[in-house]
């Protein structure tokens, strides 16, 4: 196991610190899940919540590594995945709100087509295709990049990397806004920042996305079986942690001079991400409020992302709650 944990660490290009949250927080949890999966002849899934840059990918990566060592067969989702193409955002600014252009809240994903995945992994069917999102180009990949679900063939070839085999034992779903619950209308009409002062003072694209989370992504969270939580100490943390997500994207592109000579690059300055969180603000604030109160377990995290506690609910009381660490 440690051989795994160190080509982890290597992989994700994390520092040997993080070895101490695996140990500490997401080994045991990732236990707790594996015991209770064997209780079920149905797949077990898992929700992930973190605002921007809480680490949220690299533990839904660490959990599916951890239980494809237990020889199960692990999947991991993004939300961000089902995000609508650059065109058909075009055309919900065009019909509902110039606001929804830029992706990221809700009513900028395909939740009809996250459904569909969803209920397909729950139901153990095969030969279908999850989409992956391309944050650098800000569209959907073709989908002959997109993750492919398989059954198993007799003296079939090994499937590339796209290829997942059927059927799912775990599925771990990751998202800023899965999990969270829409706001009372009440709360909508005073605005949270500029953005929203200034590009929505008739309150439409709020009310939008509000009856999006609502209508279209509330309706799937019973399908979760555990709800997990990276909490920020607040929103203005999202800043600095959402600027180092975008220096790693720029970093991990393999023709990065040729997609920004093109002008097809998605990757924003520390300018543009000033403005593009102020899209987040009021649902990341107010799922840090409600949400805790809901999750199984919740990761309290400081200013630079060390969890500090970790509060669990009855149903995990296998975990140690640890804090002050």
């Amino acid at each position: 196991m440690v051989d795994f944990v160190q080509r982890f660490l290597t992989e994700q290009q994390l520092p040997s610190s993080y070895r101490q949250s695996i140990d500490t927080f997401f080994t045991p949890v990732a236990t707790h899940i594996q015991n209770a999966q064997r209780k079920l002849a149905r797949p077990y899934f898992v929700g992930i919540n973190g605002c921007q840059g809480s680490g949220k990918t690299t533990l839904a990566a660490y959990l599916t590594a951890w239980f494809e060592q237990q020889n199960l067969n692990a999947i991991s989702i993004s939300l961000d995945d089902f995000y609508y193409s650059k065109q058909h955002r075009e055309q919900l600014a065009d019909n509902v709100h110039p606001l929804l252009k830029t992706r990221g809240v809700p009513g900028t994903h395909d939740m009809a087509l996250a459904k569909s995945v969803l209920s397909k992994l729950a139901r153990g069917e095969s030969r279908f295709l999850i989409p992956k999102f391309n944050k650098a180009t800000d569209d959907l990949e073709p989908q002959d990049e997109w993750v492919s679900i398989n059954a198993p063939v007799m003296n079939a070839p090994v499937m590339n990397a796209l290829s997942v085999r059927a059927p799912v034992d775990i599925v771990v779903i990751e998202g800023w806004c899965w999990g969270a619950n829409h706001q009372p209308v009440s709360q909508l009409a005073e605005p949270v920042n500029a953005l929203e002062s200034e590009q929505d003072p008739y309150c439409e694209w709020r009310h939008y996305v509000n009856e999006s989370l609502l209508k279209r992504y509330e309706p799937l969270y019973p399908m979760m079986d555990a709800w997990l939580m990276l909490k920020a100490p607040s929103f203005d943390c999202v800043h600095q942690w959402r600027l180092e997500q975008e220096q790693k994207l720029m970093s991990k592109l393999t023709s990065t001079e040729e997609t920004l000579s093109t002008g097809t690059s998605g990757v924003m300055s520390a300018e543009d991400i000033s403005v593009f969180i102020q899209h987040y603000q009021r649902l990341t604030e107010h799922v840090l409020t409600e949400l805790p109160s809901r999750a199984d377990v919740v990761w309290q995290l400081n200013r630079d992302r060390e969890i500090e506690a970790v509060k669990t609910k009855k149903a995990f009381t296998s975990i140690r709650e640890v804090s002050a660490l």
